[in-house]
């Protein structure tokens, strides 16, 4: 049997636990699951213990397959676990719940100022401090009797080591708890005393244990399967890259939320209004970022009917001027605030016109948001966008600059894997993939007319 490491990667919409060969990297198999929200209780949480049944079902199955050597998990952010011994204290929120706006107005006066937490203010628990204030003062007899609190990789890790341990990564996303330039908690963190119910910090790629007996015999893993730290999953993405290629480059890592990170650019012109934020990478040093919810956005443009346009098609809707205007999802990206969607009724389009002119504005966002990092040098796409022609053709043309798609469904998976054996067991791939090639379109006086109309 193949050694083998398995990749648990929690998204914000569903769940996926891939097997990956140590020796290729090559992705064996891969399950995937809804992450489902409850409504039930005090508030809308994730349903942890029905993922947990589900994680354990498939790690069960990959023993069968392969002797899984390493389990490394992944997860989005603005995603704590707060525990009490062997039990949560609180249901794990939904970030996307309104609630902890409740403390919106108190929270803020005692929130850092941008430039020492490089976190930009978000609605309802996309910033974990706000989450933490607002169960805090909510549920304060539970909140109470925390004993740690927990990032949400590290959560995991707990449930399948029995060891508490927390890394960084999570704590860099939009969360107010960390300063990145000081490298230590944020001053909020450290008043409150957050910062002191954190365990002690260790790199994602440390063993923090090894599976718990009880679950070695359930799953059929050995008990020697290493349990290690994990990470955020933008920092997956980033995690490969940053040991092959030389500053600067930018990674787009797309999902629900595309995350623009571009090591070696600026944090100068990182705007708190516009989703900018601050990353801290797998070795604790700030990369700037933007964010916005592109992939959520596509979905709710495209629908179901997502096709890859012909060249007829693409040559009309660039001609005809059919565009998107920022933003389609007005709460979050470098256009937060502003009413926008289609320009024209999209009822008579086809499929691939839709497909095509969505593809096109992401990329238009995408290029404002490299703008807003700093960013230079190369551009790599990570996630199902890495697949999208017209994307990754568009954002080449607005940019002038090359711009890849990895091939694999997310990067998040092959930047996790890496953590079995860490930095010193990382092989630079033999034979990268090529560049996008262009459109076969110009779209110059689109993008041009698309930029007049977002500035009226």
């Amino acid at each position: 049997m193949s050694e083998a490491v398995a990749v648990f990667d929690v998204g914000k919409s569903s769940a996926k636990l891939a097997l990956v060969d140590r020796a290729d990297g090559r992705v064996i198999a891969i399950r995937t699951t809804p992450n489902v929200v409850r409504r039930d209780g005090p508030y809308p949480h994730f349903d942890t213990d029905l993922l947990w049944d589900w994680l354990l079902a498939g790690l069960a199955e990959f023993a069968r397959r392969a002797r899984v050597e390493v389990v490394s998990t992944t997860t989005h952010g603005a995603c704590v676990a707060v525990t009490s011994g062997d039990r949560l204290a609180l249901p794990i929120i939904d970030y996307e719940f309104a609630g902890p706006d409740e403390a919106g107005e108190e929270y803020r006066k005692l929130r850092g100022t941008f430039h020492e937490t490089f976190s930009p203010d978000l609605p309802g628990g996309l910033n974990v401090g706000r989450q933490l204030f607002w169960m805090e003062k909510k549920f304060a007899e539970a909140f109470a009797g925390a004993d740690a609190i927990l990032p949400y990789p590290q959560y995991w890790g707990w449930r399948l080591s029995g060891a508490k341990a927390a890394e960084p990564t999570c704590l860099g996303a939009h969360s107010d708890l960390w300063a990145p330039i000081a490298g230590t908690f944020s001053r909020l963190a450290s008043e409150r005393g957050w910062a002191g119910l954190f365990p002690e910090f260790v790199r994602p790629w440390e063993t923090i244990g090894t599976i718990l007996p009880a679950l070695a015999r359930e799953t059929g893993l050995s008990p020697d399967c290493r349990i290690v730290a994990g990470i955020h999953d933008s920092n997956a993405s980033l995690l490969p890259h940053l040991l092959a290629e030389p500053l600067p480059f930018t990674v787009i890592s797309t999902g629900t939320w595309i995350i623009t990170l571009a090591p070696g650019g600026t944090l100068d012109a990182l705007d708190a209004a516009r989703d900018c934020l601050a990353y801290i990478d797998a070795f604790t040093r700030p990369v700037p970022a933007s964010m916005w919810m592109g992939g959520r956005e596509f979905e709710t443009l495209v629908g179901d009917g997502a096709t890859v346009p012909d060249d007829a098609e693409l040559a009309r809707f660039v001609r005809d001027r059919i565009m998107i205007l920022p933003a389609a999802s007005a709460g979050s990206g470098p256009y937060r605030g502003l009413q926008g969607g289609w320009a024209r009724d999209p009822a008579g389009l086809s499929a691939g016109e839709r497909t095509g002119a969505t593809s096109l504005y992401s990329a238009l966002v995408a290029e404002t948001c490299l703008g807003l990092t700093g960013s230079k040098g190369p551009i790599l796409v990570e996630g199902p966008f890495a697949r999208n022609r017209v994307f990754l053709g568009a954002l080449m043309q607005l940019t002038g600059r090359s711009v890849t798609g990895r091939a694999d469904a997310t990067g998040t998976t092959g930047g996790a894997a890496l953590l079995a054996s860490g930095p010193e067991g990382f092989v630079k791939p033999a034979a990268p993939a090529p560049p996008a090639p262009p459109l076969g379109v110009d779209i110059g006086d689109y993008a041009a007319a698309w930029r007049e109309r977002v500035a009226a």
